[in-house]
């Protein structure tokens, strides 16, 4: 398995549909590995409080009659938390979703997943840069294997445990000409920091890619009025903007890390004025 210096958690989630925002988590699963090597699994199902929307059910079968008398996030929340604790995290798709509907789910419990402090696995990343097709697909063409279960949270993130050993194995002597033409020396390596970094667009700051860096390295705004302009200078101009997008459906991740940057801006100004 992986070469690791901290607990690696892979894991998936099943919900009421596909807005991070505003949906919830109705199953969650994690198979967490040690630098030992040990593995322990945790799977919970969630009441999420709000309808199943049609297409949601027929995709994962879970109704809201299953779920009535299983608990709310929020009492399972501390416990998911404590499983978690400062471990990277690995999965499928799970850049673009279970992580940020995750951290939405911790943060209406007044959690917070921090991802800034630990590197994000996206296994689909990989396949798609390599090898562009699908869970099910990856797991035959890796694993010699049809996935059964499929859209049951546990066999998703077993067979992405399954699929990410048979690509480390595959890749590890392969070189990745990219988009631009530049050669990537064997991107898939038995390297947590190398697949934290091929699997992520370093460009993208936030998971709903409402924030991103530009050629100089500042971040910048990816959507609205102000889009391109620098977002902590904007803010500190525009403090209505600001205060709007506290207040509007905007993730956990984007209010906090504007918040921040905004922090950090008006402390830098401060720093200068008094030298």
């Amino acid at each position: 398995m992986l070469n690791l210096e901290r607990n690696l958690v892979f894991f998936d989630v099943e919900s009421t549909g596909l807005h991070v925002i505003r949906d919830r988590i109705i199953q969650i699963a994690m198979i967490r590995f040690t630098p030992s090597g040990n593995t322990d699994e945790l799977v919970k199902l969630i009441n999420p409080g709000i309808p199943i929307s049609p297409e949601a059910l027929k995709i994962h079968g879970f109704s809201e009659e299953i779920l009535l008398h299983q608990p709310r996030f929020s009492e399972v929340a501390q416990e998911i938390y404590d499983f978690i604790r400062d471990a990277d995290l690995a999965g499928y798709n799970s850049n673009r979703f279970d992580v940020p509907i995750l951290m939405e789910e911790m943060a209406r419990c007044n959690l917070d997943l921090e991802v800034e402090k630990r590197r994000l696995i996206d296994v689909q990343r990989i396949f798609y840069r390599m090898e562009p097709r699908t869970l099910k697909a990856a797991y035959r063409f890796y694993c010699s294997r049809d996935l059964e279960n499929a859209h049951d949270a546990l066999a998703d993130i077993r067979a992405t445990v399954d699929v990410l050993q048979g690509m480390l194995e595959r890749y590890r002597d392969t070189d990745l000409t990219d988009e631009e033409g530049n050669v990537i020396t064997r991107p898939v390596s038995n390297n947590v920091s190398q697949l934290h970094e091929f699997t992520n667009d370093i460009k993208v700051i936030d998971a709903t890619q409402r924030l991103k860096y530009n050629e100089q390295g500042v971040v910048v705004f990816a959507f609205g009025k102000y889009i391109g302009q620098p977002v902590a200078k904007t803010l500190y101009e525009d403090r209505n903007y600001y205060h709007w997008i506290q207040e509007k459906e905007f993730s956990f991740q984007v209010k906090k890390l504007v918040r921040e940057l905004l922090q950090n801006y008006e402390e830098e100004i401060k720093k200068n004025r008094n030298t």
